[in-house]
């Protein structure tokens, strides 16, 4: 029996202590070329930063697919924005995706 992929909401919420802004900057870099390389491998579906009222950077949502939780598991483990300490509050969901037939 094929496992079937494995889907997550992921919302990270930064800190909102003076250095927040800070960690986030210096791994930003590496979190976004993470996520480039999930893209093309069809792991990220869509994600971005969330924006507080002034329009900064204040935390992120990441939609992922991946083949199994062992590859979720690794890739959570070694996200720049998890072992960089930006996401202070962080929310992992279950999801199903729609895709639209075209």
């Amino acid at each position: 029996m094929i496992a079937a992929p494995v889907e997550y909401l992921v919302i990270g919420w930064d800190g909102t202590d003076e250095g927040a802004l800070d960690r986030r900057l210096a791994v930003r870099d590496a979190h976004l070329a993470g996520a480039q390389r999930l893209a093309e491998r069809g792991e990220l579906l869509s994600g971005g930063a969330i924006l507080d009222d002034e329009g900064r950077m204040v935390g992120s949502s990441m939609h992922v697919c991946f083949s199994d939780q062992d590859a979720f598991d690794a890739w959570y483990a070694g996200e720049p924005y998890v072992t960089g300490d930006v996401w202070r509050d962080i929310t992992v969901r279950p999801m199903r995706i729609f895709r639209p037939q075209m």
